[in-house]
């Protein structure tokens, strides 16, 4: 693979190096075999979950406090759940009605996919995530490298690409994150987090603004944090969620959004230890290999800023999530996202809400803005991509879609890395009010934002 920019961090012997390497290539020459006969979304195993509505009224929501469920969306008046056994015998025990609205939601998923030439559509497999990486890397050697960050539980690399100037030099520029995919079946999060970097690298020569932004930080992007899930949300279970962790007890994954070390673990209601959960927290913080490839980039990095990527809702979240409190920067957190909203609304009209986390529906403990904001101080958001219900493909984004979600999103992200890179992102002192856990580096100090 002679050219291509990308090296392990920390690196990896060379032996294993060209073990991968030549796995890779296997890879490569073996793909047109995987997408001759795609198979059908109806033959697709989707467990033992079922899709239920329950009313969204006080006195219901009231009775699922303390079960970690896995919340869909609100939709008139109805709030929907992807339920397991035993979720389902907890809510008869606590006399809760439901709706079983499983064929519904497969009907429309079954429609919505017949007409796609492989079971993802226009949608990154981790292959094709791979690929376009690599790709992007050696079309742009001066701005762009892959660095794998680390395996999943099942081997296969967590990839980020890192895009500065001089990028083969470590100057520890003030630098953004951005990540898409802890969730497995949000593969919109995945084509909004991949195309920001295309839209970067092909425009680095054409736009002097981009150029600046180049020039001044680091823009490091991990498309796809949860890799396994998101195979198996292709190839076994479209609503799938977590890792692909065997807990050894008949069940299996980690809600990777619940297992970051801020907060991890700070009760039954943000997360669960029941295994079967959907909201499974793990054994401990970091427990699993893909938010432990997280942090220890970003301890090794000078972030100054982080969005994850997530769907669906259409809403901008920001800390905190784990309770119900404000911040005490509630100011400048609100006032970033208010501005990110202001942006995305005139490019397709679609409006996105800014809330605080924890003052929205259910509450998170153990997240990735959390713990961003929580350990380092720095602007960390949770941005739920379109649309806002089921109605118009929930989690199944319309492959047209694509291409819009991530224009109304662009100008977001410039913002935020134009504010990074800028003196209102420089030399933050941690401002946080609740106690750090897991800091490895001096954080950065939090200004008000300029308009």
């Amino acid at each position: 693979m002679k050219g291509l920019q990308t090296e392990r961090y920390p690196r990896s012997s060379p032996r294993l190096q060209k073990k991968k390497e030549r796995l890779f290539l296997i890879l490569i020459l073996c793909l047109p075999l995987l997408f001759v006969s795609p198979v059908s979304p109806a033959a697709q195993d989707y467990g033992d979950r079922d899709i239920i509505s329950l009313s969204g009224t006080e006195d219901i929501l009231s009775k699922l406090n303390g079960l970690s469920l896995d919340f869909l969306m609100e939709w008139k008046g109805r709030v929907y759940i992807v339920a397991s056994p035993t979720d389902l015998v907890r809510l008869q025990e606590r006399n809760i009605p439901y709706v079983l609205e499983s064929d519904r939601f497969y009907r429309r998923l079954f429609s919505e996919t017949a007409a796609q030439t492989s079971l993802n559509g226009a949608f990154h497999s981790y292959a094709e995530t791979e690929r376009e990486l690599m790709t992007l890397a050696q079309d742009h050697p001066l701005i762009a490298r892959v660095v794998d960050l680390g395996d999943s539980l099942e081997g296969r690399n967590i990839y980020a690409l890192k895009i500065s100037r001089n990028v083969h030099l470590d100057e520890n520029k003030p630098a953004m994150l951005i990540t898409g995919c802890h969730h497995a079946r949000e593969w919109i999060s995945v084509e909004v987090a991949l195309l920001f970097c295309r839209h970067l690298l092909e425009n680095d020569a054409l736009n002097a603004d981009i150029k600046a932004l180049i020039d001044s930080g680091e823009v490091w992007v991990v498309p796809v944090v949860n890799p396994d899930g998101l195979e198996y949300s292709i190839h076994s279970y479209r609503y799938w969620r977590k890792n692909r962790r065997n807990n050894g007890t008949a069940s299996f994954g980690v809600d990777l959004n619940r297992n970051y070390g801020h907060m991890w673990g700070y009760d039954e209601v943000g997360s669960s230890s029941d295994p079967d959960s959907e909201v499974y927290r793990g054994t401990g913080a970091f427990s699993e290999p893909e938010s432990q490839a997280i942090r220890d980039l970003f301890s090794r990095r000078d972030f100054r800023a982080l969005i994850s990527y997530h769907s669906y809702s259409q809403v901008i979240l920001y800390p905190w999530g784990y309770k119900h409190d404000p911040s005490v920067d509630e100011g400048l957190l609100a006032g970033l996202a208010r501005q990110m909203a202001d942006l995305m609304r005139p490019v397709n009209g679609r409006d996105y809400g800014v809330e605080r986390a924890g003052d929205g529906f259910y509450l998170t403990n153990g997240d990735t803005t959390d713990w961003a904001y929580g350990e380092y101080g720095v602007p960390a958001y949770t941005i739920e991509l379109p649309p806002v219900d089921q109605l118009y493909g929930g989690f199944f984004n319309s492959e047209a879609d694509i291409q819009s979600i991530f224009a109304e999103n662009l100008p977001a992200m410039l913002f935020l890395l134009n504010w990074t890179v800028s003196d209102s992102g420089s030399d933050l002192p941690f401002r946080s009010d609740s106690p750090k856990t897991d800091t490895k580096r001096k954080p950065a100090k939090i200004k008000s934002p300029r308009r």
